[in-house]
């Protein structure tokens, strides 16, 4: 894993520019701790950040070869198949690395490498023969790619927005439509948060030259009709599994696995542990499991759990256990928010992500997460509630704002300015729009069918997006096999009466993976990713936003509601918090701190 950014402008000689590419390729210094490398020409400068995984010895980047120029971030997992074929076209390899490959695939498919790669990828590619950029995104959207199109002949990109914003002609602005993304959960694809900044859409491609930027899909879901009967899935979705993980194993450094005591990544964990020996890290909090109690979304406590899988499975287990009221500490927030540069109102289960991550590098490179099963597979609760089936929105907003909404603090003529629910509906028909399906479904069917859709082109964005963020924030490279576009593509297009055979969420995982796993952890309801219920937090967070209000320089301040600031602050706080009950506090306080750290004005 990597960081990736550069510089085209065909106005302008950019040999002489080295020091704006390298200030660019500074800011993703995280991502990358064991090499820097520059490349300059006339008209392009590429700079790349490096994290050592494969071929530490011979990776390095940017790399040329026969006028091409690559900066790539990730990991192909078919690359021995590549480089064989490409051995029988003729061409001779210099390095084991991965990189050589996407590089001499390009110089062999052009463009089309793409549609031959598996894996996660973000990399970019500069053609001195015909001074053209390239810029790839995986299917998944799994590695971040951003870029921004300046007001002359010029293009910069870069795995973060940070990169692009070290560009002294990028603009440092959020606009109307930014604060309607940050105040829903709909990631609209291409959208970024900062004004004139674009994202690379998961499964395509950006062609930038003299004459333009062009646009391509490789890769989106398609509707195919499913053949297999119910014993041959579940055999399929084993093998499928089977091989994405022996194939995501592969590294030059420490290997480990995201250990919830869950059904995804214990199933992730069974399988990895068949090929060697393997750790395990979980998270957990002070006191948790003593006085835990089910918050309508999280029905137990992962302690138990992780144990079960633990004593089943024999991985060398390692639990990092939090000090809550810690967790809402203004260093950590802003270090959160500096590593994401997104403000979001989940709160601790960033900040607790962040320092989970952060011990796991102590000990390994490359992690296996259990992320994205329950966008595949049918997992959460609101595929199963049929209010939230039937409702004319995306579904998960119906169970995550069922409390509060982000923007309750906001000044009321923001809001009415802003008009986030129709912004909402207009997003969500424009998705619906996208979904493709198969000839005479029936109408359970075809609903499920879209909600399968929005969940793996909209929702699960926003999870992989805090993922490599959190992770790549301290050097460390998670994969995420269910997202394997072979298991999603599969997964897709099963009827959805297979997906709940055994009348429970995630049935085709669960039978695929029943002979591995302990029966407490098959047996268990989905719990999603922890969060503390310690009332310190809460107490800490009424803190924060009363030193908030008291400071006149907050550049948050003109955006709120003033008087609905003051009535939260003098209402007594409840025994317990939730998530979904600190969605409004946490807000006004992540994009204060936004704000704040990125130097961002608003212009509305």
């Amino acid at each position: 894993m990597c960081g990736i950014t550069g510089w085209i402008d065909f106005d302008r000689d950019l040999g002489k520019e080295r020091a704006v590419v390298s200030a660019m390729t500074e800011t993703l210094a995280p991502r990358g701790p064991d090499a820097k490398g520059l490349w300059m020409g006339r008209h392009a400068g590429l700079g790349h950040r490096r994290l050592a995984v494969i071929d530490p010895a011979g990776g390095r980047q940017p790399m040329e070869a026969d006028g091409a120029v690559l900066t790539y971030s990730g990991e192909v997992y078919n690359f021995r198949e590549l480089r064989s074929q490409l051995e029988l076209k003729g061409h001779r390899f210099r390095t084991r690395s991965d990189t050589e490959v996407v590089l001499r695939g390009y110089l062999e498919w052009g463009d089309r490498v793409a549609e031959r790669l598996n894996g996660m990828y973000a990399f970019a590619v500069w053609d001195t023969r015909t001074e053209e950029l390239l810029l790839v995104r995986d299917r998944m959207g799994v590695k971040p790619l951003f870029y921004c199109q300046l007001p002359d002949e010029g293009l910069v990109f870069g795995s973060e927005p940070k990169a692009v914003l070290a560009h002294p002609r990028t603009p440092r602005a959020v606009d109307a439509d930014a604060l309607r993304e940050i105040f829903t959960i709909v990631q609209t694809p291409e959208r970024s948060l900062y004004k004139d900044l674009h994202e690379v859409r998961p499964g395509q491609v950006v062609r930038f030259g003299r004459r333009g930027l062009i646009k391509r899909r490789y890769w989106t879901l398609e509707a195919r009709e499913h053949t297999d009967d119910l014993d041959t899935t579940i055999a399929t979705v084993r093998g499928l599994l089977e091989d994405i993980v022996e194939r995501q194993l592969v590294a030059d450094v420490p290997v480990c696995s995201l250990l919830s005591g869950g059904l995804d990544s214990s199933a992730i964990t069974a399988l990895a542990v068949q090929h060697g020996d393997l750790r395990s890290f979980a998270v957990d909090f002070d006191g948790h499991a003593d006085h835990f109690e089910d918050d309508g979304m999280r029905g137990s406590a992962d302690g138990p759990y992780v144990q079960d899988v633990v004593r089943h499975l024999g991985p060398a287990h390692t639990d990092i256990v939090l000090g809550t009221a810690g967790l809402a500490a203004a260093s950590l927030r802003q270090s959160v928010v500096r590593a994401w540069e997104y403000p979001q109102f989940s709160g601790d289960m960033n900040t607790s992500l962040q320092l989970l991550f952060q011990a796991i590098r102590e000990h390994s490179t490359v992690a296996l997460s259990g992320e994205s099963a329950d966008e595949v597979f049918g997992g959460y609760a609101w595929f199963h509630l049929p209010e939230a089936v039937n409702a004319a929105t995306f579904p998960w907003l119906v169970v995550m704002m069922r409390h509060q909404r982000p923007d309750d603090l906001f000044d009321p003529a923001l809001r009415r300015q802003l008009d986030v629910l129709s912004y909402e509906s207009d997003r969500y028909r424009e998705a619906l729009a996208e979904v493709p399906h198969v000839p005479g479904a029936d109408v359970r069917e075809r609903r499920m069918r879209e909600i399968s859709y929005l969940h793996l082109t909209r929702f699960v964005t926003m999870l992989l997006d805090r993922k490599d963020r959190l992770s790549m924030a301290h050097g460390l490279e998670v994969r995420v096999p269910f997202c394997d576009h072979r298991l999603v593509e599969y997964v897709f297009n099963t009827p959805w009466a297979m997906k709940t055979f055994d009348g429970r969420e995630k049935s085709l995982l669960r039978a695929a993976v029943r002979d591995m796993l302990p029966r407490s952890v098959l047996d268990r309801r989905k719990s999603p990713y922890p969060a503390t219920q310690d009332p310190a937090y809460s107490l800490a967070l009424r803190s924060a936003l009363a030193d908030l209000m008291a400071d006149a320089t907050a550049p948050v301040l003109p955006l709120l509601d003033q008087q609905a600031v003051k009535t939260l602050l003098a209402t007594p706080p409840t025994a317990t918090s939730t998530t979904l009950t600190r969605i409004s506090l946490e807000m006004v306080l992540d994009l204060n701190t936004w704000l704040q750290s990125q130097d961002l004005r608003v212009d509305l």
